[in-house]
């Protein structure tokens, strides 16, 4: 381990190998931070906190400080973040509640840019990118490899789906279609998020077959239930296709309209 003489690190605390901790870090009782991982100057990681190996940490971040909820009494709630995540300064991240699970999650390989702030009972996967001031509200679920763009504000239980990406400055309000290219206030679908299918990979015919699946859903005029029936008996199915029926089908909050859509 790796320490600066001015950080304050608890006793109780479980660091792992290679652990570096930068000066004026602090560091509390129930923490726990795995092999090779670090921890910038200024930052503070409290609560019941498990970050995982390989992680870096930038100054002045505050991981695991107490829920921003009002219903928030002192329960015993839980952050657990995984491994080879980059956290950039000033990041904030909160804790479960115990009325949304008492945990908050955050997979692997992960980017958080300057000032993102993961709020209570959030869930984000794996390989992500949140921008600079990408704002989560609570029991928000981020799905694998979706990007936020910089100052996006995300509504409370929102789902952003997998592959998706959101612009810059955009208010969501309701869930983000997987494969999908978002922006707006509110945030309005513009199409496929074909740069980020190609680049996982996804082969042409499940691409043909998901832009069929979208003018369905977002440019035929019919509603979601409708769209989806239609999509059932025209389509072929693939893995893609089928993940955006069953996302559809299991929205809480519906899903955001198509940028073609007049009424409000």
């Amino acid at each position: 381990m790796n320490m600066q003489s001015q950080a304050l690190i608890s006793k109780k605390a479980k660091l792992g190998t290679g652990v570096k901790v930068g000066p004026h870090a602090v560091i509390g009782d129930n923490v726990i931070i795995g092999d090779n991982s670090s921890i910038g100057a200024f930052c503070v990681v409290e609560g019941n906190t498990t970050i995982g190996s390989n992680c870096e940490v930038f100054t002045g971040a505050i991981i695991g400080s107490q829920p921003q909820d009002l219903k928030y009494k002192g329960e015993k709630v839980f952050l657990k973040i995984g491994d080879n995540n980059i956290i950039r300064e000033y990041c904030t991240f909160n804790p479960g509640t115990a009325d949304g699970g008492g945990i908050t999650k955050v997979g692997d390989g992960n980017l958080f840019m300057a000032y993102s702030h993961v709020a209570h009972d959030c869930t984000v996967g794996n390989n992500c990118v949140i921008a600079n001031v990408g704002t989560l509200a609570g029991h928000v679920t981020i799905e694998d490899k979706a990007v936020i763009g910089g100052l996006v504000a995300i509504h409370q239980f929102v789902r952003i789906g997998t592959l998706s990406i959101i612009g810059g400055c955009s208010k969501v309000v309701q869930d983000i279609p997987p494969y999908s290219t978002c922006d707006g206030h509110p945030t309005r679908v513009y199409g496929l998020n074909l740069l980020g299918l190609r680049r996982n990979n996804v082969s042409k015919e499940s691409i043909q077959r998901l832009s069929q699946a979208f003018r369905i859903i977002f440019n035929s005029g019919l509603t979601p239930k409708h769209a989806l029936e239609k999509i059932e008996r025209e389509i072929e199915k693939s893995a893609e296709v089928q993940y955006l029926i069953n996302f559809v089908k299991n929205s809480q909050r519906g899903i955001s309209r198509s940028c073609r859509s007049k009424a409000e």
